[in-house]
């Protein structure tokens, strides 16, 4: 092995021409954006059952990451390793199914003993092929080709340049299905519900908000020391505030008691309705907690006073909730 330390120079050097080698590959794939690619969007959006993707060593890593991508973007589909398949494993795949081969030689051992079963079963097959005169091109309904020239690896020998052909092949074909499917920002969430977008698009106040015997209420006609006194209990920095129907006609928040202290009331001689904030900014238990967020920013940036929490209430202004600022930190939308 060389010793010889590499300069700097000589380090970006090679990495830059792994780029370029990498990205002439890649543009040569925009023009494979034909009508076999077409088919296969096709036949992908005709499969009633789920998209089977197989691969060995490099090509199977790749067709682990263009499974889940179909997958996290409303196509069923799942990974099975070739090897294993020919072992049990064809017991996943149903005739309901399509499968997607990948194989950069078309002569993978491990898929060509797999395929005369799935043939068999009437599952149709796409395969992405680096060499279009092949056993399993033979095979297929449709093939895509992710052929490369060179790859990046100085000797040509190492999967680098048609993984990446392949990756954005399988990229095209995910993209190009989900949206030929109209699959929203709803529906992406929900594949992905623990992630940001999907606390973002999933989360409801009612989802989030303290109910029942935690909501901190009072009625309008007790003393402000009543009031220090639920709002300290129930530590959401606010408490609401009620007439004899139940219905929220005020709150009380920490900004409240300041300036109630600035101005020198006497805590035991006001009452709840003296000092609270009338008509307080309320939102329905259907409302999204990132459309809360956009609602607390909006009333900082034109109000008077910011809003670190909020009721939820029905139809008829009755409290069902409460939530702050804590409770949307802790969901992941703040």
């Amino acid at each position: 092995m060389n010793d010889a330390r590499m300069d700097d120079k000589s380090l970006i050097g090679y990495g830059r021409s792994v780029v370029e080698l990498e990205l002439a590959a890649l543009e040569k794939i925009k023009h494979r954006i034909d009508t076999e690619f077409t088919h296969a969007c096709e036949m992908i959006l005709a499969c009633e059952g789920r998209v089977v993707v197989v691969g060995m060593g490099k090509s199977g890593h790749i067709g682990g990451k263009i499974a889940s991508t179909l997958a996290s973007t409303g196509t069923p589909a799942f990974f099975v390793h070739p090897g294993e398949a020919s072992h049990g494993d064809m017991g996943m795949i149903t005739t309901h199914d399509l499968v997607i081969a990948i194989s950069n030689s078309g002569e993978t051992t491990e898929i060509l003993t797999i395929v005369p079963i799935v043939k068999r079963m009437g599952v149709k097959l796409i395969a992405m092929l680096g060499k279009q005169d092949s056993t399993l091109s033979e095979q297929a309904d449709v093939i895509l080709d992710v052929s490369v020239e060179l790859e990046a690896c100085p000797m040509n020998l190492a999967p680098t340049s048609s993984t990446t052909a392949t990756l954005l092949m399988g990229d095209a074909l995910a993209v190009a299905v989900f949206r030929a499917r109209g699959f929203s920002e709803q529906d992406f969430a929900r594949t992905h519900p623990g992630g940001l977008l999907g606390r973002r698009l999933l989360l409801y106040a009612r989802d989030i908000m303290h109910s029942g015997e935690a909501v901190p209420l009072v009625d309008e006609h007790v003393s402000l020391s009543d009031v220090l006194m639920e709002m300290t209990s129930k530590s959401l920095g606010m408490t609401g505030v009620i007439d004899n129907d139940k219905k929220l006609i005020g709150m009380f928040t920490d900004g409240d008691l300041r300036r109630t202290l600035n101005n020198e009331t006497d805590v035991y001689s006001v009452h709840a309705n003296d000092v609270m904030t009338p008509e307080p900014f309320t939102i329905g238990p259907d409302v999204l907690a990132a459309e809360i967020v956009h609602m607390m920013r909006e009333h900082a940036r034109h109000g008077p006073h910011a809003i670190n929490g909020v009721f939820v209430v029905d139809e008829n202004n009755r409290v069902l909730g409460a939530l702050n600022t804590h409770d949307l930190l802790r969901a992941g939308v703040l």
